[in-house]
């Protein structure tokens, strides 16, 4: 065992080894007993591949280079592939068309043109034709429709629009008898986690919609993953009693089915999201989240009982339910990101994908820190992160000293901690550092009351919360005080530098794509987050002094450690404006500073090269500081 500083060791895991010994898996989809998975895969450029699971042979990959099966409706896109008895719809990514491809056949185009976007098809067997949202970017002053249409199997006859006139749709699911559709609808400012409606309608004989009827949601109640069971039964996901639960349709609107304080639903950022499925029998199997991790579970409505299934996964995502088995996206602290099938009867685990097998490696695994989830009080209640101790099975550190600590601050900023085995956390806890991954207030998994603590109030919030997980880790004698970083990407990215900028006990910060502008972001985002910003701060221009007062650009001068900027060339989310703005103004106050751009980019980086770049510039930036500032870092 070597004794070295906390932050000098040397690791196993280098960026070269997260960068190209790592996939990301998207999605998981079933057609039949057929099982399928989008991977990501970042030695092909981040190029989304449609993949399926052979038994007892090689997987097969579907979508062939250079097709990149990935949607950009909402920009982030998801729902981009749809499999029915063996036929493959996909939007591709370069040209945003709809493609057909038969078994072993060469895709071809459906829809009519590169200016319009399609996401989360579902297929209408009676009508032979496609139902998917359509995404309308043809207008000459900019303004984007979005629809619900009808798209012939053969592309022949052209799109025909079946629902119009709110902003956003999702979800257009056809009933087992072919006689109704249902769909998920919302307006600005809303955004579907704070308050979606579902609609019925019926299909009439010249493949029309007639007399809709809305069957639950309201401005503010979300509504999640409306589904028609076997027998034609609607059920839904609602957050109406401040936790995500499950519902049918009745005839007095809508009856509870299963009523738990944990969130059944999940914050809809991409198309194509799932937590429940049916199985013969009456039964539901289904995914939930409380207290920082995930759980499945089978739900007879017979009993009316939760029955938890005892399985070694803590995180569950993209849950597809056939009759016999489940299958879904799950991780865990010992198991990286994984495409998981579970057989029911008896209950067998088989694991048909690893985004990583690098941590099954002897060498590797003994150096794996495993994360201890806190609770800690702050402003507005308890908040919860996710700790990992510095960890390296050939390294120590001298008695007494303390770890540097890096705090992360995750996207959305919905979106949740995970304990999911991640070898970019690992990277730093084999290198000495510590890392503390926080739920602030606004990330789901906990109600809807703690997604709401940050309503109107981004950029405090969060803030405190991140602050006081620091603080919390120092006050236990898990982190130097005078070593704390913060680092976040996105809204994460936002939440870093209003740390940096507000507040004073953070050492160093890094920004992956993060807001310094909030007049700026209000102003120029695309269509599904352009009116975000009036529930997280407030209504624009009329509380325009709010957003200069949130806004670190205005307040630069306050800012008295170094950053490290990276940034996407083309990120039509986060324009790169945001900051080289910030950038430029920080220059002129010689901090150490560090601003790194990253050709072929978009929000989140997925090209091997720039992962380990960036990755490797952060370590770098850190490290440095030692000789550039003199800091203790």
């Amino acid at each position: 065992m070597t004794v070295a500083p906390f932050g000098s060791w040397r690791s196993r895991i280098d960026s070269d080894l997260v960068a190209t010994g790592t996939i990301k898996l998207v999605d998981v989809l079933v057609d039949g007993e057929d099982i399928y998975w989008i991977e990501s895969r970042p030695k092909e450029g981040g190029r989304f591949v449609l993949v399926k699971h052979v038994r007892g042979g090689t997987d097969q990959d579907v979508t062939p280079a250079p097709f990149n099966a990935r949607s950009r409706v909402h920009e982030y896109g998801g729902g981009a592939v749809l499999v029915d008895r063996g036929v493959v719809f996909f939007s591709n990514f370069a040209d945003q068309k709809l493609y057909r491809q038969d078994q072993n056949g060469i895709p071809r185009p459906i829809s009519q043109g590169s200016q319009c976007r399609y996401a989360d098809a579902a297929v209408d067997a009676t009508r032979n034709r496609l139902i998917c949202v359509r995404e309308d970017h043809r207008r000459a002053d900019g303004i984007v429709i979005n629809s619900i249409v009808a798209i012939a199997f053969g592309g022949i006859k052209g799109e025909q629009v079946l629902v119009q006139g709110h902003d956003f749709y999702s979800n257009p699911r056809i009933s087992p008898d072919g006689k109704r559709l249902m769909w998920l609808a919302w307006n600005h400012p809303n955004m579907p986690w704070i308050g979606t409606e579902l609609w019925v309608g019926i299909i009439s004989e010249a493949g029309e919609i007639e007399a809709p009827v809305r069957i639950a949601g309201a401005a503010d109640e979300s509504v999640f993953q409306p589904e028609w069971s076997p027998s034609g039964t609607l059920h839904f996901v609602s957050d109406r009693t401040g936790w995500w639960n499950l519902y049918r349709e009745h005839e007095e609107g809508a009856a509870a089915v299963l009523v738990k304080n944990a969130d059944f639903g999940e914050p809809q950022w991409v198309f194509g999201m799932a937590t429940y499925g049916f199985v013969p029998g009456g039964s539901i199997i289904c995914s939930y989240r409380e207290t920082g991790r995930s759980r499945i579970a089978i739900f007879s409505e017979r009993a009316d009982q939760l029955f938890p299934l005892d399985l070694p996964y803590t995180e569950v995502s993209n849950l597809r339910v056939c009759s016999d088995f489940l299958v879904f996206l799950g991780g865990a602290p010992d198991k990286p990101s994984s495409i998981v099938k579970v057989t029911l009867d008896p209950i067998t685990i088989e694991v048909l994908k690893q985004c990583t097998d690098v941590a099954d490696r002897p060498n590797i695994r003994e150096c794996l820190s495993p994360p201890t989830l806190i609770k800690f009080p702050s402003g507005r209640g308890n908040v919860y992160a996710w700790y990992y101790a510095p960890l390296n099975c050939e390294f120590a550190a001298p008695p007494e000293e303390l770890p540097p600590l890096i705090v992360k601050s995750h996207g959305g900023p919905t979106a949740a901690a995970s304990s999911t085995l991640d070898l970019r956390t690992q990277y730093w806890t084999t290198r000495g550092y510590a890392v503390l991954d926080v739920d602030y207030g606004g990330s789901t998994g906990y109600g809807r009351e703690y997604r709401n603590r940050l309503h109107q109030t981004w950029g405090i919030v969060d803030v405190e919360d991140c602050t006081n997980a620091a603080k919390f880790i120092v006050e236990n004698k898990k982190a130097d005080p005078a070593r704390v970083a913060i680092s976040g990407g996105s809204a994460g990215g936002y939440t870093t530098l209003c740390a940096l900028v507000f507040g004073t006990f953070f050492k160093v910060g890094a920004s992956y794509y993060g807001v310094c502008d909030l007049e700026s972001l209000a102003r120029d985002t695309h269509k599904f987050e352009s009116r975000y910003l009036e529930w997280l701060v407030g209504r624009y221009p009329e509380e325009k002094e709010t957003y200069k007062a949130r806004s670190p650009i205005n307040f630069a001068d306050q800012l008295s450690v170094p950053v490290i900027f990276l940034q996407g060339e083309d990120d039509p989310i986060v324009p790169r404006n945001q900051a080289e703005m910030m950038v430029n103004i920080l220059r002129s106050k010689g901090l150490p500073l560090e601003y790194l751009l990253f050709k072929g980019e978009q929000h989140g980086f997925r090209i091997a090269e720039n992962i380990r770049r960036a990755l490797d510039a952060e370590l770098y930036f850190y490290s440095s500081l030692i000789v550039k500032s003199g800091l203790r870092f």
